[in-house]
């Protein structure tokens, strides 16, 4: 039997009591601030529909170390502070009384996300009503076994933002070998389209015929071109597609650069054939002039200068915009040796199998799942059935 065990059978040995959140703390709405008032030097966060700070301000309305429930934008997200911040209309702010533990409420409501995101009224600005907040049934423990709780999620949250920082860390000493790899006066300078075989561009079956989506054909949106090997895509089209639409295949290991609008500039490696829309630019790289991972690594660290060619309203790239783009080429032995650094650490900071992404992914579903446990309760025998019948989402 663990700590929170011996807690439970000798505080509540007959079950823990729930009630409607509305019943024990009170849900309040915060206040609108225009744009006017919001400045980057004040000295408060305001928090309005998610868990980035909107901007901040020279006074604060609400104290730290309280719990968040968005209302508009991220509709239902759950958000702490630790620190005093204005909470805007767009944020139901949860004030608990001295018998219930604020980040006990917080870890408690993170495991009601599900629900509150379901409550989301459609209309004009989606949102949610405070009802639906405050009718959400709560488990009530005694103080002393909220408070363990909280320290035991505490710990897995600590780690998991140790493990961030490092990851944050590794991404910097990435970013500084590559660039210190990927400059030398002495190397043959090419444009992309020299060491190229063939560039391929792609298209955009008709949208909403169900002749042409669902099919076995990955097909390669620049959304999902972030700087990553590609093995699946999101979206898969039919061979009546393939044949009605510019959409074509591209071999594996192709360099993928997407040239429209935000996403201008990213690039990826496919590592599997696959189609693209019509925002790809795709480069089958000759191997007896490059190593495609090498172009890949050095399109990657020009990213902000080959976004800063976009033109027009949204910044759009063009094929012959990236076909002359200008790379440095080392011997090809010298480009083997360069990725073979740079695939390490390209591995541990982004390969969600390997390394530290992998332990992050790994840590946080370790949390959850504790979490989840350590916040589910036998209700007391005399209100059960109430619990069950109200709350669909009772822990």
């Amino acid at each position: 039997m663990n700590k929170i065990e011996k807690l439970i059978a000798e505080l509540c040995p007959q079950g823990v009591e729930f009630k409607e959140l509305g019943e024990v703390a009170k849900v309040l709405r915060g206040k609108r601030l225009t744009k006017k008032e919001l400045s980057d030097n004040g000295e408060y966060p305001v928090f309005h529909g998610g868990l980035i700070p909107l901007g901040r301000y020279d006074k604060f309305n609400r104290k730290a170390r309280q719990t968040m429930v968005i209302n508009t934008g991220s509709v239902g997200e759950v958000v702490w502070s630790g620190v005093d911040f204005w909470s805007s209309d767009g944020t139901f702010v949860v004030e608990t009384p001295d018998n219930v533990d604020n980040k006990y409420l917080y870890y408690f409501l993170k495991t009601q996300e599900p629900y509150l995101k379901t409550q989301k009224r459609e209309g004009g600005v989606p949102t949610i009503d405070r009802t639906a907040v405050e009718k959400l049934q709560i488990p009530l423990p005694p103080l002393a076994i909220q408070q363990e709780i909280v320290n035991i999620l505490d710990k897995f949250t600590e780690l998991e933002a140790e493990l961030e920082a490092e990851l944050e860390a590794r991404k910097k000493q990435y970013e500084h070998y590559r660039n210190e790899l990927m400059v030398s006066d002495k190397w043959l300078v090419v444009s992309l389209g020299e060491i190229a075989l063939k560039v391929y561009s792609g298209g955009t079956p008709q949208a909403n015929n169900p002749k042409y989506y669902g099919g076995d054909i990955p097909w390669l949106r620049t959304q999902e071109v972030r700087f990553v090997d590609i093995f699946d895509t999101e979206m898969r089209i039919t061979p009546a597609a393939l044949s009605n639409s510019s959409a074509k295949w591209i071999p594996a290991n192709c360099v993928i650069i997407a040239i429209s609008g935000a996403t201008a500039g990213r690039s990826a490696i496919n590592k599997i054939p696959l189609t693209t829309n019509q925002h790809c630019c795709c480069f089958e790289i000759n191997p007896e002039k490059a190593n495609y991972r090498y172009v890949f690594h050095w399109v990657s660290c020009q990213y902000q200068e080959i976004k800063a060619l976009g033109q027009g309203a949204r910044a759009d790239l063009n094929t012959s915009i990236i076909k002359n783009y200008p790379i440095a080429l080392p011997p090809l032995e010298e480009q083997n040796r360069i990725v073979e650094i740079l695939d390490k650490f390209d591995a541990l900071v982004n390969d969600i199998s390997v390394g530290l992404p992998a332990e992050i992914k790994m840590r946080r579903q370790q949390y959850e799942y504790y979490r989840n446990k350590l916040l589910t309760f036998a209700p007391c025998r005399d209100v059960a059935r109430n619990v069950s019948t109200t709350n669909p989402m009772k822990s």
